[in-house]
């Protein structure tokens, strides 16, 4: 990790589907600058070697902990063992999610991706601001939504919508939260340099009966940086949103898609 500000020094943040891509990047990220961390997913083995690259760069000890946001006890469970052994949170980043597509049919897939990626964070972000620490400081909740929070896909319309519906969410919890000093704000990736985006360019490459490499091409010329994001980018803005210089930006949708789509 390369050595940063410590402005997290002595706070606890919570970070979901923290094992790889993005959720690892933002866990390496907190930890260079000082934070101590509670690593959730549903693959233990995935964030105990997180832990361990935390570990081996001098960052405070991050703990593990086994968690499935399809399970509502679970995630009760999982959040008041993070406050029991690490104190109480600082900030959540509720990273965690599933993606690719769904067709209409047996094997629709449109309530797994709804449950997963929007009806579980909204219990993870109630689970942590049962545990946020008192005020008046200001705490944080940041849900990591997408692009296509944004746009339409055909063939996408779980994740779409799981997506969009983060940003109602967050909205309506940045409105609720604020008289206790709670910032909650979203994040919407475009392209990032992640297994989840390789699986969706190999699905479009099928789609096109093309190469992946031609899909990728396609893909990017869509963006006008011409370029895919990489993890540690959208960690460096996640550690700006909870951070004291973010202060009073909240119910924000902050876009980070090198150029995709301009607000």
């Amino acid at each position: 990790m390369t050595p940063q500000r410590r402005r997290f020094e002595g706070l606890h943040v919570a970070v979901t589907g923290a094992g790889t891509g993005i959720g690892r990047a933002i866990a390496l990220r907190l930890a260079s600058e000082g934070a101590s961390l509670s690593l959730l997913a549903r693959d233990r083995t995935r964030l105990e070697k997180v832990a361990l690259e935390i570990a081996a760069a001098g960052g405070v000890p991050a703990r593990a902990f086994a968690c499935d946001q399809r399970d509502a006890a679970w995630v009760e469970h999982a959040f008041g063992e993070c406050a029991r052994q690490g104190g109480e949170l600082y900030a959540l980043v509720a990273n965690s999610g599933i993606g690719g597509g769904n067709t209409p049919g047996a094997q629709d897939r449109f309530e797994e991706l709804v449950q997963t990626n929007l009806v579980g964070t909204y219990r993870c972000l109630r689970a942590a601001q049962q545990h946020l620490l008192p005020g008046p400081r200001t705490r944080h909740l940041l849900a990591i939504a997408s692009i296509l929070a944004r746009l339409g896909v055909g063939g996408y319309s779980g994740y779409c919508a799981s997506k969009a519906g983060l940003l109602g969410l967050v909205r309506s919890l940045a409105v609720e939260l604020a008289p206790q000093n709670v910032q909650v704000n979203a994040l919407l990736p475009g392209w990032v340099e992640t297994e989840m985006a390789q699986s969706g360019i190999a699905e479009m490459a099928r789609g096109m009966n093309t190469s992946t490499e031609q899909a990728r091409k396609i893909a990017l010329s869509a963006v006008p940086l011409r370029r895919m994001g990489q993890p540690e980018e959208v960690a460096g803005i996640v550690a700006w949103l909870i951070s004291d210089d973010a202060r009073g930006v909240t119910g924000a949708s902050i876009d980070a898609n090198n150029g995709a789509l301009m607000s």
